[in-house]
């Protein structure tokens, strides 16, 4: 992604968005990656495939193990409640297919809003519910005293440190959120916090597990530069294989 807005260069540069003309890995000579959209019968998933294409990604819906082959990262999309999310990954074998490739193959996987919860350990979310495991900690209800739930809009987020996810990202920048609960902050893994009432884990990265409270999708440029950061992780994790 590059601010061009002068150039004309329509040879190199591809999508325009938000101002900014977008190359894609095809105009970049690089074999573009191939990303599964998991599905848990809950939620749109058409607009995360949608943010991905245009960075130029190919973006395939997967909601059951026999379409999860030849994957080079996962994205764990977020809508809907934990416990019917997890019940759905179980029986469709898709939480196994997740924890294969994130612990034994090494694949990039990011969760997004209840898929950021979804790679906790457990959620009281309605009822005790074990999560993927894939991350440390518990996703409870927000401890709001004054401010009412959920927590929608848009929101500033500290980053903390220098976590490749926020690469090229400005401090303080805004993103669009919609929650009613969080995952506990694990300062080893927490790259993002932001304030609603109480600070919470607006992000968090281990290794190549990646989880944003808010959603990227619909977080204009910044969002967009976010996904890039993830791909761009996928075509390093691959092309290094």
């Amino acid at each position: 992604m590059e601010n061009e807005k002068g150039t004309d260069d329509r040879g190199r540069f591809g999508n325009v968005f938000a101002g900014a003309r977008i190359r894609t890995y095809a105009q970049r000579g690089v074999l573009p990656p191939r990303i599964g959209i998991i599905g848990y019968g809950a939620g749109n998933i058409q607009s995360i495939c949608n943010a991905l294409s245009v960075l130029g990604a190919d973006a395939v819906p997967v909601g059951e193990p026999s379409a999860a082959g030849a994957l080079d990262g996962m994205v764990l999309p977020g809508v809907g409640a934990f416990p019917s999310a997890m019940r759905h990954l179980r029986r469709s074998g898709m939480a196994d297919v997740l924890t294969r490739a994130a612990t034994g193959k090494g694949v990039p996987v990011l969760g997004i809003c209840l898929g950021m919860q979804l790679l906790s350990e457990s959620s009281d979310e309605f009822e005790p519910t074990e999560g993927l495991g894939l991350v440390r900690g518990r996703t409870t209800r927000m401890a709001c005293a004054t401010l009412p739930l959920p927590h929608v809009g848009w929101n500033n987020v500290e980053i903390l440190g220098e976590s490749p996810m926020y690469a090229g990202i400005p401090q303080d920048t805004h993103f669009y959120f919609d929650h009613s609960y969080a995952v506990a902050r694990d300062e080893a893994v927490t790259t993002g916090v932001a304030v609603y009432d109480t600070p919470f884990a607006a992000s968090l990265c281990d290794g190549h597990v990646w989880g944003t409270q808010f959603h990227p999708e619909k977080s204009q440029l910044w969002g967009l530069k976010l996904l890039r950061n993830f791909l761009d992780l996928v075509v390093r994790a691959r092309d290094t294989c």
